[in-house]
């Protein structure tokens, strides 16, 4: 039986839902970010011609895309927001958090914990999620690929979607059907929302193509979406509600301040009882703060030192126990 585990990390929450012993599905929610569900408030400052939608500015300065604008809005006047999605950051530039009216309280955006909760699940609270395998989907996203018997799956956060490309040297229509599994997880275990396309081998025979479409509804039955049917190039797109950047786009396009937060939570569970030592990439300097090392030390009750090695790779940086 699945259930949802919540651990609250040094700058992040992580959302672990387990089967099994293994982690089916994740979230993670960086405190501090203009998150889905947070009710603010703001002024119009354009309203664009001939649509219900605009930008508003929040008092910090930053921008969001408004859409279902009532006919009398005018620009400069001040409206209640209820934001929809969070801000993406893509290569080059941050696509803006999307709101829409309302006439709720304000408030601040639910934590992971509380978000679950209202999506009727009933979540734990825990130190520690079981075994490796955070450890396990972390790499998974940092590679950006997940292998299968015969193939592996390489997927590709774009400005218009997240792209999967199936590799293999299995016939056409068996590696299709032995990527669907793979696809399947992998959109719930990095979080995957708005518009993904998957180029499949392409299968000149509709009964091929078919077989592929009902094992791709079988293997998402009980994700909510919307699809398209394979089409003679072997193209697959799928729709799901996006509420703000997947694991995917979070390592892809913030990589630094990932690699540098689940480097905290592996210092966090180092064993032993001597001082840590931290050894990272510099570029993950900016993101271990004197005040999040603080942190660290008040959750374990031990010294922390940090060293730096310009020849690990950002995600590669490890955390050990030392002589005091």
């Amino acid at each position: 039986m699945a259930d949802w585990r919540v651990e609250d990390g040094i700058a992040e929450e992580r959302a672990a839902c387990i089967e099994n012993d293994a982690i089916v599905a994740a979230r993670i929610r960086w405190p501090g970010e203009l998150a889905a569900g947070a009710v603010v408030a703001a002024r119009l400052v354009a309203r664009h011609t001939g649509a219900a939608r605009g930008t508003a500015r929040l008092a910090d300065g930053t921008e969001v895309l408004v859409s279902r604008l009532p006919r009398d809005a005018s620009e400069g006047a001040e409206i209640t927001l209820d934001i929809t999605r969070a801000a993406i950051g893509e290569p080059g530039r941050v696509k803006r958090a999307q709101a829409r009216p309302t006439d709720a309280a304000l408030r601040s955006a639910p934590t992971l914990f509380d978000m679950l909760r209202e999506e009727g699940h009933d979540p734990v609270r825990v130190r520690s999620f079981p075994g490796g395998e955070w450890d396990a989907l972390m790499a998974e996203a940092f590679e950006r690929r997940l292998d299968f018997t015969g193939g592996a799956i390489v997927l590709s956060p774009t400005p218009a979607m997240t792209l999967i490309d199936i590799d293999g040297t299995l016939p056409p229509r068996a590696l299709s059907l032995a990527a669907v599994p793979a696809i399947a997880a992998a959109l719930r275990r990095f979080d995957m929302g708005g518009s993904v396309g998957i180029d499949f081998p392409t299968l000149p025979d509709k009964a091929d193509r078919r077989a592929v479409d009902d094992a791709l509804a079988h293997a998402l039955a009980g994700f909510a979406h919307e699809r398209t049917a394979m089409n003679g190039f072997g193209f697959v797109q799928i729709v799901s509600r996006n509420g703000g950047p997947s694991i995917l786009h979070r390592v892809a396009h913030r990589r630094m301040a990932a690699a540098a937060r689940h480097l905290l939570r592996r210092a966090e569970r180092v064993a032993g009882a001597g001082p840590i030592l931290i050894t990272a990439h510099p570029a993950l300097a900016p993101h271990l703060s004197e005040e999040r090392i603080a942190e660290l030390s008040r959750r374990t009750g031990r010294a922390t030192r940090i060293t730096t090695d310009p020849a690990l790779a950002p995600e590669a940086g490890f955390a050990q126990a030392v002589e005091a």
